[in-house]
Parts: structure tokens; C-alpha cells; sequence
């Protein structure tokens, strides 16, 4: 059996997950094919992103490289014939008729997105430990207070309002905030 590689395969634009699902179905539906075994793994790079809508912060996955699934295979006819019979499957990347295996170097950046999209997804707060915010949102909209603590990891910040006269501790969501 020949050596495994990364390869890009071109897809139709927004069948990404379908490819992927079918590949994988057929990696593991039929074991006692001989391109079952040659054929690894399959991957839709995807990366976490934060995106504030209507005024809440949302996690959407988005696609890397939309329009291309990513396949670790064996290349020979077999296998290329596989994948090429894939609905939804458009060609294998690479100049002429042989498809081009991903360098190591691309292969490595794209499979280490998905730590670097953990580190890129925690939003830096804008605020810190004693600073004086306006409230924007929700109940104690025009209220002022002193942040108390920030807690990055949840993108919320406790904010220490005057209510009736009293301290009041209120957890807010970081995008309920305004800084002055």
C-alpha cells in the first residue's frame, strides 16, 4: 500500500458537509473494500468566529476554504475514481490530471487552526477592575457603576451599581457595557 497524503478536493459550493459525510460513510461502511483502507480521513476546515448580532455575542462556524474538503488518502486509481464518484465532488486539486499532495507545512497551519481558533475565539474585554461603565441593556439600562471582576472566559463583567442607595453586584454581559 502506497504512502497517505493530505489532498484538497474541490466540491460545489455548500456541499462541504455532504462530501465529508459521504467519504466518511464510505470509510467506514465498507471495511473490507480495498480503498476503505487507503482512504484516512476526511476534513471541512472550519474555524470558531465571535460575531455580535442584535446585541449578543454568537459562535459561528465558518469555513476555511468553502468549496474544498480536505481528504488523507493513498493516491492511486482506485482511490481517485472513489472520491471522484462522490455526488457533490468536482475534481482534486493539482495541475494537469495528478492531483497535488498538500505540502506538510500547509497541511500542519490548517490542522493547527483549529487551536489557534480557540485562542482567536476569547474576545478581548474591554475593561478592567475599577473602571466606570454606563450600562447600555437590559434593566439597569442607564445605570452607572465600578467593575468589580472581569471574567474573560464567559465575556461577562460584575459590575457594582448604586441601587435604592445600596452596593448592588450585577453580572452583565460585556456588550451590555460602555465605557466612559
Amino acid at each position: 500500500m502506497s504512502d497517505t497524503r493530505w489532498y484538497a478536493i474541490q466540491t460545489y459550493s455548500g456541499h462541504e458537509n455532504k462530501v465529508q459525510k459521504l467519504i466518511q460513510r464510505k470509510i467506514e461502511e465498507e471495511p473490507g473494500e480495498p480503498d476503505s483502507k487507503e482512504i484516512k480521513d476526511v476534513l471541512v476546515p472550519t474555524q470558531d468566529v465571535l460575531e455580535i448580532r442584535n446585541g449578543k455575542r454568537v459562535t459561528v462556524t465558518k469555513r476555511l476554504y468553502p468549496g474544498y474538503v480536505l481528504v488523507h488518502m493513498a493516491m492511486n486509481e482506485r482511490t481517485m475514481h472513489a472520491i471522484n464518484n462522490i455526488q457533490g465532488v468536482i475534481k482534486f486539486v493539482g495541475s494537469g490530471k495528478a492531483p497535488q499532495p498538500l505540502r506538510d507545512d500547509e497541511i500542519n497551519k490548517i490542522l493547527g487552526v483549529e487551536v489557534e481558533a480557540e485562542k482567536e475565539s476569547r474576545e478581548e474585554i474591554p475593561f478592567h477592575v475599577g473602571q466606570v461603565v454606563e450600562i447600555t441593556q437590559g434593566p439597569f439600562t442607564d445605570f452607572s457603576g465600578t467593575v468589580q471582576e472581569v471574567y474573560a472566559d464567559k465575556g461577562k463583567v460584575k459590575v457594582e451599581v448604586s441601587l435604592f442607595g445600596r452596593p448592588t453586584s450585577v453580572e452583565l454581559d460585556y456588550t451590555q457595557l460602555k465605557g466612559y
